[in-house]
């Protein structure tokens, strides 16, 4: 009896070992995984490249760190990158990263650089990425709803779902070369974006469908601050040009100095 209690035990702390080893083979690991799903991802989705330096996860912590993210452009615009983040900070239940479902307590992602390109008023790179989303998250749904019934046999597995409780984007910056009314390169701060129970409940929500929430509200963060700041710009140009030639018919050589600076303004000179 004791004989085979030992032998019992062995076989247990064997299988512990393992356990261990394989949970740190798949730790070490796990990071240039999750790399190489968002590398492969991120492009389909948004039309664009997308490289990140590194990903580190621990499973015992349930923390992964993202390094040096860079979405980059739609092909027809100059600038090599829409945007850039430096870090990003995430918290997850370790044991749901083996499950259908990641739950994922909190995203922190700290003054990402978001570089704008064309009109605020018309066409630009964000809106471009963004038509690039909804049209592939549009067919998805699409070829889903008209999916036929699953078979048990040879049935695919479904892709993984996403729960994020809390998602908060802090201290964005956006470079913009605004085109059309105005010609300035400016930057100009962003309001903090926030999200909570993302994907709650059972169905939860895809990486896809979090890409296009995400990108949607700096989207529209971004061309609602340039927007306000170029009407604000053209209004105040406006107004200098016409209290010059106010001046200038009055015969005041100065009114015609103002006059030509407001309208250089206009003219974003």
């Amino acid at each position: 009896m004791k004989k085979l209690l030992k032998i019992i035990v062995g076989i247990v702390i064997v299988l512990l070992v393992l356990l261990v080893v394989a949970g740190l083979i798949i730790g070490t690991h796990l990071g240039q995984i999750v790399k190489a799903g968002m590398e492969t991802v991120g492009p389909k989705v948004t039309q664009t490249t997308l490289t990140v330096e590194s990903v580190d996860v621990s499973l015992i912590g349930g923390s992964a760190g993202v390094k040096n993210l860079v979405l980059g452009n739609p092909e027809g615009f100059k600038a090599l990158q829409s945007i850039s983040v430096s870090n990003a900070a995430v918290s997850l239940v370790p044991s749901s990263v083996l499950s259908q479902k990641i739950v994922i307590r909190s995203i922190r992602v700290e003054a990402p650089e978001i570089t704008f390109e064309g009109n605020p008023f018309g066409e630009n790179n964000l809106k471009k990425i963004m038509d690039n989303v909804n049209s592939l998250t549009a067919s998805v749904d699409q070829a889903s709803t008209n999916a036929p019934a699953a078979t048990p046999s040879g049935q695919a597995k479904p892709a993984k779902k996403l729960e994020v409780d809390d998602f908060v984007i802090s201290g964005a910056k956006v470079h913009a070369n605004l085109t059309g009314f105005v010609n300035q390169e400016i930057t100009l701060p962003l309001p903090d974006i926030h999200f909570t129970d993302l994907g709650k409940g059972n169905d939860g929500i895809t990486p896809a469908d979090l890409i296009q929430k995400v990108l949607g509200e700096i989207t529209t963060d971004t061309v609602k601050t340039l927007a306000t700041y170029a009407s604000n710009l053209g209004k105040d140009a406006t107004k200098a040009a016409t209290d010059a030639a106010t001046g200038a018919l009055s015969g005041s050589t100065n009114g015609l100095d103002k006059l030509k600076k407001g309208i250089g303004n206009l003219l974003g000179k």
